[in-house]
């Protein structure tokens, strides 16, 4: 609210007093500290080191040198719900995120939009004096927000952030990033073989925006959210980081799973009362209609590989080793900016990952995860193809499911399950130096939705009753700010779960879990639903259900889950199918048509607002001036090396590429030169029959005159995991086909492109299914 004017108004200013007060910027209070959130991505409770794990991260440890190690801390198992979470102070089904973005439902627990009534902590520090920035992944708007045409009031920039850098989806390519700055795309500012790596890149960023603010009010605080696109697929990194780990697992992920237990009991990580979770202690469960577990989310015993299995999984785990210990260089870097500056020990560092370790790399992994969600086997013999070139531009690459249970130690299960810890149970450090004089351990029970509330509390901030006109929903979770000079501080005593159809609720040292497979597969049936009970004080690795012995505590925590899901509207709960999940009708900012058009210059078309070509017939057709017989370049692109199609002129023929999920390249290529003056020059193809993949007549023209044809194949699902889109006049940054240079602009000798048309006159087919198991494992 505005503050009244409170000088005098007369007739001449010179009889008149002004008040400046109700003008001037916000002021934090003297002193205050700065917030600097870390936010990793599918990094589980064990893989660092100062959790037990073998993965190096020495900057990451000196954070917990000078701070406190939260052993007990808890997310909801999945990436936007829980940054939803550690952003709002508030639960993920009450900021309208029980589920992925891609996944929205138009229902408040699900419509993929966090309320204004759930303020961000930007949004109430930026009104309390601080600057306040974002780097990294943001995945908290739906993807018809996610272009130049939408509404900009769910991204960053909407939600209280001054400036933000980089990509607003699930994920991204850490080579070719999908960049946004501040409110529009942008191209990367050098390439994988000039030292590009996202990673840097953001740090850049981040060190550039507290500078470029300092340099004009040195004590201003500032409040920097930094979502670092580590550890999630794809695992990109230098070699030289991968390299660093030969060998270090080829004991198998069983036996990193001891080694490890045993560092947890020694630093004080576990209680020594713990017990190791045996690996797929469900997967020979069946639903109440008789449903399987679940293929995908199956560990294959160490012992059970054949020798080359062993190597390309164990080189699986180095590079993602790598790519950890990559960004962990990357946040030393920014440590040591506020350490030569002197804003180190005034600043507060909260770092978290956002859930468990990760299991959509499925029990062989992936070199190329869109196969798998264009379902398409991505086999051994395929994969240690690459098993050298893992980590670099030419893979997009996932490890299987063994690791994740081994990065989870000594939990079980992974990412998506709320019903486990191996999918809620997550690393938390808090240092402050000039606050927390004595660092070590703290077992309290803590959740995503505490460290909001705490940020408040250690800034004296009380949250406004009124952010940006909306009257503020009450905070949900729990400051435990007493914890950090107080070991034996209370710690909150209930905290309830659901997350894509699992659920499970914990209560003053008690859980009950329900026993379902996480969706696409869930087994819904909720009123049927069994569940375990643990006692989570004296088991931590859930390994002893204790139902059947204490039915009355297992009633009394499932009568307090559907109380609690009242409570925070988690209802209703997700039983879909894929089909049904995918074919709900969501909001569109334009209806689909028979006919786009798109010109050059223009922004990057991201695949979500890109016309749908998959499994039909469709032509694309560019009307142009070629000046001289020279003339080259890309006149249409779409996706990129692992999946993608383009048009352009190349030794004065035309030239088409259709790239089959990065298997192989499909190229047809005119008959005769392109001619010089107007003209237009097209691709048409022709859909034959019913079959899956899709195959037919791929046409190429010269105005009306056909001067190429041959039979290709065309992929079922989406071009791109992460986000690359549509281009006329030049190729992205990672190119489609390697018969071409970089971008390769047209015109290099001389043309002008009008525009671009694509026809998909026809009704589109879609794996469904495919579609949904590629939204879940991208978030």
């Amino acid at each position: 609210m505005a503050k009244p004017f409170k000088g005098t108004i007369n007739i001449d200013i010179k009889d008149s007093t002004p008040d400046w007060e109700p003008y001037a910027q916000p002021m934090a209070p003297e002193g205050a500290p700065s917030v600097v959130y870390v936010v990793l991505d599918d990094v589980g409770f064990s893989a660092m080191e100062s959790f037990g794990g073998l993965i190096e991260t020495p900057n990451i440890k000196r954070i917990a040198d000078r701070g406190l190690i939260y052993t007990n801390f808890h997310t909801t198992a999945l990436c936007s719900p829980t940054r939803s979470c550690l952003l709002t102070g508030r639960n993920h089904t009450t900021n309208g995120m029980a589920c992925i973005t891609e996944a929205s439902s138009g229902y408040p627990n699900a419509n993929g939009h966090i309320p204004g009534e759930c303020a961000l902590i930007p949004e109430v520090l930026g009104e309390r004096g601080f600057n306040t920035y974002m780097v990294g992944k943001w995945h908290l708007c739906p993807e018809d927000e996610m272009n130049l045409a939408s509404t900009r009031r769910d991204w960053p920039v909407g939600r209280g952030f001054e400036r933000f850098y980089g990509f607003l989806g699930a994920e991204t390519n850490q080579w070719y990033p999908d960049l946004v700055y501040d409110n529009h795309p942008v191209e990367q500012p050098s390439l994988p073989e000039q030292g590009y790596h996202f990673s840097v890149d953001i740090t850049d960023k981040a060190i550039s925006f507290i500078r470029d603010a300092k340099a004009v009010a040195p004590e201003k605080p500032f409040f920097l959210y930094y979502a670092i696109g580590a550890a999630h697929a794809p695992h990109h990194v230098p070699k030289e980081w991968a390299d660093k780990y030969k060998g270090r697992f080829d004991m198998g992920y069983e036996a990193y799973r001891e080694q490890v237990f045993a560092n947890q009991k020694k630093l004080g990580i576990i209680p020594e009362h713990t017990d190791l979770s045996p690996i797929n202690p469900y997967t020979d469960l069946e639903g109440p209609q008789g449903q399987a577990w679940g293929e995908l989310d199956v560990v294959r015993p160490w012992d059970s590989l054949e020798d080359e299995e062993k190597r390309l999984f164990a080189r699986m785990a180095e590079v993602y080793a790598g790519f950890l210990s990559h960004a962990d260089d990357q946040i030393g870097r920014l440590l040591d900016y506020l350490e030569q500056s002197g804003q180190l020990d005034n600043t507060m560092i909260v770092l978290v990952s956002d859930n468990g370790a990760s299991g959509e790399g499925g029990p062989n992994g992936s070199v190329n995860e869109n196969k798998i969600f264009n379902g398409i086997p991505d086999t051994i013999e395929e994969a240690l193809k690459y098993v050298d070139e893992l980590g670099s531009p030419k893979t997009y690459n996932h490890y299987p499911t063994g690791w994740a249970w081994a990065f989870n130690t000594p939990f079980k299960m992974w990412k998506r399950y709320s019903s486990y810890q191996g999918g809620t149970a997550d690393p938390m450090i808090v240092s402050w130096p000039a606050r927390i004089t004595t660092p070590g351990i703290r077992d309290q029970y803590t959740h995503a939705i505490d460290i909001a509330p705490t940020i408040y509390e250690l800034l004296d901030i009380e949250l406004p009753q009124v952010v940006k006109g909306f009257v503020q929903h009450p905070l949900e979770g729990e400051s435990f700010a007493a914890s950090l000079h107080d070991a034996d501080a209370e710690a909150k005593q209930t905290q309830f779960y659901s997350m894509l159809g699992t659920r499970a609720i914990y209560h003053d040292g008690w859980k009950a879990a329900s026993v379902t497979p996480a969706a696409p597969n869930a087994w819904g049936d909720f009123a049927n639903q069994r569940w375990e009970l643990f006692n989570a004080e004296a088991d931590p690795s859930e390994c002893h259900d204790l139902a059947e012995e204490k039915p009355e505590k297992l009633q009394e925590l499932i009568a307090l889950w559907w109380a609690e899901a009242g409570r925070y509207n988690a209802l209703p709960l997700e039983s879909r199918d894929a089909i049904a999940i995918l074919t709900e009708e969501r909001p569109q900012l334009s209806k689909p048509r028979d006919r786009y058009v798109y010109y050059p210059d223009c922004a990057e078309v991201p695949e979500s607002a890109a016309p749908n070509i998959r499994n039909r017939s469709y032509a694309v057709a560019v009307e142009l001036t070629v000046d001289t017989p020279e003339a080259s370049g890309v006149l249409f692109s779409q996706g990129s090396r692992f999946g993608g199609h383009a048009l352009y002129v190349k030794d004065q023929k035309l030239k088409y590429v259709y790239n089959w999920v990065g298997e192989f390249e499909q190229i047809v290529e005119s008959d005769r030169p392109v001619p010089t003056g107007e003209c237009v020059l097209s691709a048409s193809f022709k859909k034959e029959g019913d079959g899956m993949p899709t195959e037919g007549t791929l046409s190429l023209y010269i105005d009306d005159e056909k001067v190429g044809e041959a039979k290709i194949r065309t992929q079922p699902g989406k071009f791109s995991l992460a986000g690359e889109g549509l281009n006329v006049g030049k190729e992205g940054a990672e190119p489609v086909t390697d018969d071409y240079p970089g971008t390769y602009p047209w015109g290099f000798a001389g043309g002008t492109i009008r525009h671009a048309t694509v026809d998909v006159a026809g009704a589109p087919w879609v794996d469904l299914e495919k579609e949904v198991i590629a939204a879940f494992a991208r978030d």
